[in-house]
């Protein structure tokens, strides 16, 4: 199978590289391509998993069109025969994996929600008791469904340094108070609606994150990508089982084998084993299906 790391080449130039998306900035509109490179721990692996662009892009394109009455995105069109040249005539690179989409001005924090006990949030709660100055019950376990979901944004950082923490007054800082309140209450909904759609559909949602910007006009605008296994924690319904880690259809299954292999985390990357990159394409596609009700495209 294909694999695409990269979209740079004689022909095209990325106006800017992300850690799995190239942009091209088109004036008005951009084309964000996601490619299929993998990150872990903030670091880019050397192995890419293929489909994996596929994935995210038919997936956020699902979320964008089944909330669009919750809140508008940036989508315009994921139809490479819609998109200007040359990306039109390049459907080997840009089909199924791009977004032509509207440009807005990103908020400068990312958007974090947790519905359930894991991952960072899991260790910060052990050390304080709380996530982001949120308290919480205490006794809580590991994976534990929490009383209700909660708001704990983070830092936007550059490629290869680690988003940190931040509690809602310092979001309040950096954007001001009602934009803050907006985005707030409009992650926890989205969360809300997107989680109870999973799981009649075999996934728990464990927490995601999203981005917004602002239009030409002020208005908030859902971009960047939406309820994807590279921005949440997807767990199977059928074998949740609190108290501990939880299988998944996220990149968490790369994490956990990169942390039996006792990697430091820091960049190069270790090459993953072929068996390693199977099995964590079946598992977005997975999500795609159960999700869409749809085969990848």
């Amino acid at each position: 199978m294909a694999v695409i790391t990269q979209t740079a080449s004689e022909r095209f130039r990325p106006t800017r590289q992300g850690k799995v998306r190239d942009l091209y900035d088109l004036g008005d509109t951009m084309l964000i391509v996601a490619t299929d490179r993998l990150s872990a721990f903030d670091v880019v692996l050397p192995d890419g998993i293929p489909d994996k662009g596929k994935v995210l892009t038919q997936i956020s394109a699902f979320w964008f069109s089944h909330l669009s009455a919750v809140v508008p995105s940036h989508l315009l069109t994921t139809d490479a025969r819609e998109f200007p040249e040359p990306f039109r005539s390049a459907p080997e690179v840009f089909a199924g994996r791009s977004m032509l989409v509207k440009k807005t001005t990103p908020l400068t924090v990312e958007c974090v929600v947790r519905g359930y006990l894991s991952g960072s949030g899991w260790n910060e709660y052990r050390k304080n008791g709380s996530i982001c100055g949120i308290t919480l019950p205490p006794g809580l376990g590991e994976s534990d469904h929490l009383p209700s979901p909660i708001f704990t944004p983070t830092t936007k950082a550059e490629i290869g340094l680690h988003d940190e923490n931040i509690t809602f007054d310092e979001v309040v800082g950096a954007i001001g108070g009602d934009l803050a309140e907006k985005v707030r209450d409009l992650t926890i909904r989205i969360y809300l609606d997107g989680a109870d759609y999973a799981r009649a559909r075999g996934i728990i949602i464990a927490d995601t994150k999203f981005e917004f910007g602002l239009d030409e006009h002020g208005a908030l605008i859902w971009i960047d990508e939406a309820l994807t296994p590279d921005s949440s924690r997807f767990w199977p319904v059928d074998q949740y089982a609190p108290g501990g880690p939880q299988p998944s259809f996220d990149k968490q299954f790369v994490r956990d084998y990169l942390l039996s292999i006792k990697w430091d985390k820091r960049p190069p990357g270790p090459k993953l084993p072929a068996d390693i990159i199977q099995t964590t394409r079946q598992k977005y596609v997975e999500a795609l299906q159960r999700l869409t009700g749809r085969d990848l495209v």
